[in-house]
């Protein structure tokens, strides 16, 4: 029994190396997330939008917005953010609203992967394969594969299909604006939106555009690429 235990266990963690390995050349052609609201949309699953395009072809504005609004340390860490983690933790001790610590590349794990919720088991498959997607690809990749599956509107996927909609042209020709008002709905991209900015989502956008020229524009994200 313990042989068998083992058995499967190995194959298992194969299995995920295998798969993690893979995508680091392979671009994948959908998400966990985007089969889950497939599922859920049932007969309209047909709305959602999506379509994937090469690193290249996404602003670079872009990209250092996500980084700017969602994870300023993505260059240097190695998957985790230590001391956001640690801040959300005190903050949830203290009585204050829970908020998220996840960096990209756990939201690649987790929205590439896995699915939503915050089960021990859930959270366990996410630092497993945020570890081997930080081990196997370099930073470009998970940057670019992040621009391209996360959602930035209501079955509105991707850089490429959030730039065509919300602005109607590509993806690489979004502007320091547009690349930080797309940033700004990155943590509710189903309350909030692109088309119609609160003034929350307004304000935000401000502070990204702040932040992308503290962090020291563009450079940031072209010497990840190198």
């Amino acid at each position: 029994m313990l042989r068998f235990i083992f058995a499967c266990v190995l194959a298992v963690v194969l299995a995920s190396v295998m798969l993690v390995g893979t995508l680091r050349w392979v671009d994948p052609p959908t998400s966990a997330f985007m089969v889950r609201e497939r599922i859920a949309a049932g007969a309209d699953a047909g709305r959602i939008q999506y379509q994937w395009v090469p690193g290249t072809a996404v602003s670079a504005h872009l990209k250092l917005a996500v980084i700017a609004a969602e994870d300023q340390k993505f260059p240097v860490h190695s998957g985790f953010d230590i001391d956001a983690i640690n801040d959300a933790l005190a903050e949830r001790e203290s009585g204050g609203r829970v908020r998220g610590a996840s960096t990209l590349s756990q939201q690649v794990a987790k929205n590439l992967l896995l699915w939503p919720g915050q089960s021990w088991a859930r959270k366990g498959l996410e630092v497993w394969f945020t570890v081997l997607i930080e081990t196997l690809w370099p930073k470009a990749r998970i940057l670019e594969v992040y621009v391209n599956i996360a959602e930035f509107g209501p079955d509105v996927f991707g850089a490429s299909a959030a730039a065509r909609v919300y602005f109607g042209k590509a993806a690489a020709e979004l502007t320091p604006g547009e690349a930080a008002l797309m940033a700004a709905v990155l943590p509710n991209p189903k309350r909030l939106r692109i088309s119609e900015p609160s003034t929350y989502v307004r304000s935000r956008q401000e502070w990204i555009l702040g932040q992308m020229g503290q962090l020291g524009g563009v450079g940031v994200v072209e010497r990840l690429e190198e």
